[in-house]
């Protein structure tokens, strides 16, 4: 009968499958190098608590600002050298070549022949939380020292944002690319939305039915 071929058709299906996505899932959720996402924050971090609690801990304008310059170095050198590629798999520098010309170079890891990411999605969230969040808080402190006539400090502060922004640009070319491929999307979004515009021509008009 129809009945009894179609259920000749159902075959069992081993959980195998699903039980090595779940340990897909965990090992994306599994931190690999905890040293590094440890240190990945922890130079940003100590510079941005140094300069907010400097005045309560010593009277020294020089010790707090040699300190803060000191981790603002540290961060810079395990960001840009180590933390980029162990937790994402980017890095960035600048080569001379031959003829004495000044290259950057911006580099992404090649995904796996298997598909996979080498990187967890942990790390990732770490990285780029620490990467974004805290040259927003220098740029803030930049403000907050110039409208408030800390001029001592603007040089700290202006330090912060130049270290820790050109890493923060650095990584962003690794991610997206050159600046012909941000140009090529930009344009790309700006052709899309266009032709919505012209495929929708009536949108936004107010129309009035005859009765």
């Amino acid at each position: 009968s129809p009945l009894q071929d179609s259920s000749d058709d159902i075959e069992d299906v081993s959980l195998f499958d699903a039980d090595d996505d779940v340990s897909r899932r965990s090992k994306k959720s599994k931190i690999r190098h905890p040293v590094a996402s440890f240190f990945h924050l922890f130079f940003r971090v100590s510079a941005i608590v140094v300069y907010l609690l400097c005045e309560l801990l010593t009277s020294s304008f020089i010790a707090c600002m040699v300190t803060i310059i000191l981790l603002l170095s540290c961060d810079f050198w395990a960001v840009k050298n180590v933390t980029g590629r162990l937790m994402v798999g980017l890095r960035w520098w600048n080569q001379v070549d031959d003829d004495g010309r000044s290259h950057w170079v911006f580099e992404a890891r090649k995904v796996s022949a298997q598909g996979g990411k080498t990187s967890s999605e942990a790390e990732s969230r770490i990285f780029w939380l620490g990467l974004i969040t805290c040259p927003m808080i220098w740029v803030i402190f930049a403000f907050s020292a110039l409208f408030s006539f800390k001029v001592k400090w603007l040089a700290v502060v202006v330090m912060g944002v130049v270290l820790q922004g050109a890493n923060l640009y650095g990584y962003i070319r690794c991610k997206v690319g050159s600046r012909k491929n941000l140009t090529s999307m930009a344009t790309s979004y700006l052709g899309k939305q266009f032709l919505r515009q012209v495929r929708c021509p009536g949108f936004g008009k107010n129309t009035s039915v005859a009765t």
